[in-house]
């Protein structure tokens, strides 16, 4: 059995306060009813040439421990409802816990196959089929294992008037990129979807080498005691 420790708790505070995120500017704001519950959609002027967007719940102005997802887009999961990823399981998951708060937010991150894009997500499953794990898949094609990053988030937010967050996710080096934007997190909230047989290897891989906070019953084991943070109470 193996036994991965998840890193204990960070001091962010050495390295000083992190400026505060630039706001971008709205360039449309329309209201969008779903089957989770009614959000309004708004889209931002953006220097990075993507349409990112972000799906808010209430009021958001001013509001301290919003809930929410920073969900990177995935269009084989999300759309056509892949079982290699929980992408799709995350995003509905989400979408429903957002639905059942007064206020939240899901940004959607036009960031495709962890920063990638779709034909390299492709090949890389190709290389995932000859038995590579998603990590060497990228590695293989010349890529860091994820080539993601969250500067336009902390932009988006910091447009909405977000003050701090909630944020839904498994994954420590998000939590630590937000906090090095700027981003307030007061809290971690586990977004834990059940493996099926197609992508158990996928969300081992990223429990164990990618030290994604993911709990497993079987070879992995994933020690959740000391769970990074940043901000924590305010």
């Amino acid at each position: 059995m193996v036994v991965h420790r998840t890193p204990a708790r960070r001091a962010t505070e050495s390295a000083g306060p992190a400026r505060p995120p630039a706001p971008l500017a709205i360039v449309a704001d329309a209201a969008l009813p779903t089957r989770f519950g009614d959000f309004r959609a708004v889209a931002f002027a953006t220097d990075d040439g993507k349409e990112h967007a972000a799906f808010v719940r209430g009021n958001v102005a001013g509001a301290a421990g919003v809930l929410a997802r920073l969900h990177s887009e995935c269009l084989t999961g999300d759309a056509i409802g892949s079982l290699r990823c929980d992408c799709r399981d995350q995003l509905e998951s989400s979408l429903r816990l957002l639905g059942g708060e007064p206020v939240g937010v899901l940004l959607y991150l036009r960031q495709e196959g962890r920063g990638i894009g779709l034909s390299n997500k492709i090949r890389a499953y190709a290389l995932q089929d000859e038995g590579m794990d998603t990590v060497d898949a990228n590695l293989a094609l010349g890529f860091r294992e994820d080539e993601r990053e969250y500067g336009i988030a902390a932009r988006m937010l910091a447009t909405l008037g977000v003050r701090s967050i909630r944020l839904l996710t498994n994954n420590p080096a998000k939590i630590e990129d937000l906090a090095r934007h700027g981003v307030r997190i007061v809290e971690r909230v586990p977004l834990v979807i059940p493996p099926n047989d197609y992508n158990r290897g996928y969300l081992e891989t990223k429990a164990r080498r990618s030290h994604h906070l993911l709990p497993f019953s079987g070879d992995v084991v994933i020690e959740q005691d000391d769970v990074p943070l940043v901000g924590e109470g305010g």
